[in-house]
């Protein structure tokens, strides 16, 4: 590997004595960085001479692996900039990310490993969304986490039609609708009820928010399922559906979207001795005696 590409969270003023730390780390050991070009400021005028400095889709062009320094929310960001299976370090800088899980201790003896080609990743599927909307292109984009329908206003509910493999499976009346991956069953879907997956299961998602009906639950399909949501009646509030929370697009009565799994792959590369089990028992605090003991 020679180019390695670094991204920060653009607000992340403690990532700045990190990002120079880790462009003089790897220009010691010949490896060439490449930053974000908000990754740049954030480490200053000093760290530039030498260095390459792109757009977030030039650096993800350009690099052989990519560090991602923030949270969750960047990680998901930089994925979908990718468009080529590189490893990616997710380094958080607060505690445990179910994405960003290389704590900053780990960094560099992860990142050695990475330049070695000792490292473990996990293959982590996207979700490919077709947004359909009457008079307008669709738009098709992949997603690491979720695709979600809602509305805008807190005061109706929305209907919406749910079809898998073309066969309907149910008009739900809800605040609306969660398709999600193995990866993003741990966000949006589980604050919603829904279940969690392992990251690595070939599976989706398909949980109603705040559904009108109790009987209304969670269904698992195939991730070569085609999942269509289509808004049936908004009921006089705004409706759209986001993109991993990033983007969004209006929907009228007859829109919708439909969500099947993507080609891609995000290879996240995790940290040595931490399974999947260790994060959701760090992140959700199970079997936590201290957060028993603050609730008795």
């Amino acid at each position: 590997m020679s180019t390695i590409g670094v991204l920060a969270r653009a607000d992340l003023q403690e990532a700045g004595p990190v990002v120079r730390d880790l462009v003089t780390w790897l220009r010691e050991r010949g490896h060439r960085p490449c930053l974000e070009e908000a990754t740049a400021a954030l480490g200053g005028p000093e760290v530039e001479p030498g260095c390459l400095v792109a757009t977030g889709g030039e650096l993800a062009g350009r690099a052989d692996a990519l560090v991602v320094l923030g949270g969750d929310g960047t990680l998901l960001a930089a994925s979908r900039l990718l468009e080529r299976p590189i490893p990616v370090l997710g380094v958080n800088f607060g505690s445990l990310g179910f994405l960003t899980e290389i704590t900053l201790p780990e960094l560099y003896p992860t990142l050695e490993g990475v330049l070695g080609g000792r490292f473990e990743h996990e293959d982590r599927r996207l979700l490919r969304a077709i947004v359909q909307r009457q008079g307008q292109d669709d738009v098709t984009q992949d997603v690491l986490n979720d695709v979600v329908v809602t509305k805008a206003g807190p005061s109706r509910i929305i209907e919406v039609d749910v079809a898998v493999d073309g066969l309907f499976v149910s008009s739900f009346r809800a605040d609306g609708m969660i398709v999600s991956s193995p990866t993003g069953s741990t966000a949006y879907n589980l604050a919603a009820g829904g279940p969690i997956l392992r990251p690595t299961l070939p599976a989706m998602v398909v949980t109603p928010i705040c559904p009108h009906m109790l009987s209304n639950r969670p269904l698992v399909v195939g991730d070569e399922s085609r999942v269509e949501v289509r808004l049936r009646a908004a009921r006089g509030v705004e409706v759209y559906t986001a993109l991993d929370g990033q983007e969004t697009f209006a929907l009228a009565d007859g829109d919708g979207v439909t969500v099947t799994g993507s080609p891609s792959r995000l290879k996240l590369v995790t940290a040595r001795g931490r399974d999947h089990f260790e994060v959701l028992r760090t992140k959700l605090k199970w079997g936590d005696s201290s957060a028993n003991d603050r609730r008795t």
